[in-house]
């Protein structure tokens, strides 16, 4: 590749090389690279139903180990909330209560999403602000015809001059209304780590976020910081990072040569949640819990969603452990071969890693096996909604292990392949908590266990022209798929996302 001195500057100036660049070229003359899924993790095979009494004992194992560690939650949190308002946007700029009834418009559409936000928008939490506000910008609104009324609403809510909603980062939209205030999934998310990571009277948190909207987050906790204080009887140590310029990937044209702007710069785009890998590797704490920030429940829900953290919780360090001491022991040297049985049953039964290897190297291959970095996932059942599923994935080594997987990147060419994706019973809700220091309480290089094959080739668009953007192996499928894992059944009350604003108006994002 004949990079002119003024493209090596660009690339130097990311933090990277001529060389990285030009393989992730090669990647996208490759391909996208699909899996080989042996099986669905289902109940019984990969995934863990764990029934009350052991629930119980788990979360109060939990409670006993926690103050023994150093924990914080990780939120990635970068996302915009223009994605959340598309509907609305489209509504914004089409709909002319002159010429269309507001009925005849959301028939049109097909969008039942957009129907529901109608039939019930004086339940959204930013109502009565949006309300307000509108009144106040159009002095004649209430004699408006219903539908001119609803009109000016939505661009209230959506516009500059009104509460400018989709401009905010999706943390800092108004989710839930109390009684006495209106809570961000930012709130929630704090009064939800308050109740399980709490250790010595602090809870520390971690968001990443997007360049420019740190100081957001920072001007709304200055807001609520008293509040939260107050009612939690915690105090929160929130740091914030961004997504290093390094893990942007180079797009290309639809003949595999860099994408140029009109400027005639190399375009880089943001490599995806995978490159997360990299804030998560910066981090000093051991145990970490991982949820994404759209996914938060209303107070009265709470403690459903903690005794979950509590019980997976409770797993990692039962597993974490054990993990221990076979360590410990497989150093020690002298193994017994019953031992030896013993150990290799448990990578095989309980962290399904199934492999096989010379008798000579036996005892290096356990050690090599058990030394990795844990995270337990929670996994909701299968009800609709989109996200990986956990399956029994083989790698080109011929070894099986447990791994999450995205649709992208399921062989559905392959009628074999694509009946045992149909089979999947569970999907991802990106619920994990994971053990990020080995037994001597050294940190992991994370870098390590990336499988850097499960990098997605997506088509995008920029200045109207086509390219090919490369995501990098996804933050929990293939960022993570040298870990060891545990698959474990949580109930789907504690799986509440807001993907569209609509989702605001579903019953379970309505305070009781």
């Amino acid at each position: 590749m004949n990079f002119s001195e003024k493209d090596i500057l660009q690339i130097e100036e990311k933090g990277i090389t001529s060389k990285e660049v030009e393989e992730q070229i090669e990647i996208f003359k490759r391909g996208n690279i699909k899996v080989d899924i042996t099986e669905a993790a289902t109940t019984g095979n990969g995934i863990s139903k764990i029934e009350s009494a052991e629930k119980h004992e788990l979360i109060e194992f939990y409670d006993t180990e926690k103050d023994k560690h150093e924990i914080l939650k990780f939120v990635p949190a970068s996302g915009a909330a223009s994605r959340m308002f598309k509907s609305l946007h489209n509504f914004a700029d089409e709909f002319d209560p002159e010429r269309h009834e507001l009925r005849e418009y959301i028939d049109g559409t097909g969008d039942k999403d957009l129907r529901h936000f109608f039939n019930h928008i004086e339940k959204l939490p930013f109502y009565e602000h949006a309300l307000k506000k509108t009144r106040k910008n159009h002095s004649g609104y209430d004699d408006f015809s219903h539908d001119a009324q609803y009109k000016l609403l939505v661009k209230t809510i959506l516009k500059s001059d009104g509460l400018f909603l989709s401009n905010l980062p999706k943390g800092l939209v108004p989710f839930h209304k109390y009684g006495t205030h209106i809570a961000t999934a930012f709130e929630e998310h704090l009064l939800e780590a308050a109740k399980y990571l709490e250790v010595n009277g602090v809870a520390k948190l971690h968001f990443t976020v997007a360049e420019g909207d740190k100081e957001k987050f920072q001007g709304e906790w200055k807001e609520i910081q008293e509040r939260v204080e107050e009612k939690t009887g915690v105090k929160f140590e929130i740091e914030y990072s961004y997504q290093d310029p390094k893990t942007d990937t180079i797009a290309v044209n639809n003949d595999y040569e860099p994408f140029r702007t009109e400027e005639d710069d190399l375009f880089f785009r943001p490599g995806g949640h995978g490159a997360l890998i990299e804030n998560m590797n910066q981090l000093d704490e051991e145990i970490v819990f991982v949820k994404n920030i759209d996914n938060v429940v209303t107070e009265d829900a709470l403690q459903n969603v903690v005794d979950h953290k509590k019980m997976l919780g409770g797993k990692l360090f039962q597993v974490q452990k054990k993990v221990f001491n076979y360590l410990e022991i497989l150093e020690k040297g002298n193994v017994s071969s019953e031992k030896l049985n013993e150990i290799q049953a448990f990578l095989n039964d309980e962290l399904f890693i199934k492999g096989s290897s010379n008798e000579d190297l036996f005892v290096e291959y356990l050690k090599e096996k058990l030394h990795r970095p844990l995270r337990v996932c929670g996994m909701v059942k299968n009800e609709g909604e989109p996200g990986g599923g956990p399956f029994l994935v083989k790698d080109k080594n011929g070894e099986i292990s447990l791994q999450i997987i995205e649709g992208a990147q399921i062989d559905n060419d392959n009628p074999e392949q694509a009946k045992t994706a149909r089979e999947a019973t569970h999907f991802n809700p990106v619920d994990i908590v994971c053990s990020l220091k080995d037994h001597k309480g050294e940190a992991f290089d994370l870098h390590e266990y990336v499988d850097e094959e499960m990098s997605f080739i997506a088509d995008k668009t920029k200045d109207g022209k086509p390219l090919k953007a490369l995501e990098r192996p996804g933050l929990w499928n293939g960022g993570m798929a040298k870990w060891n894992t545990i698959f474990v059944e949580v109930p789907v009350e504690t799986f509440n996302p807001v993907k569209t604003v609509s989702d605001l108006l579903k019953e379970s994002h309505q305070p009781r």
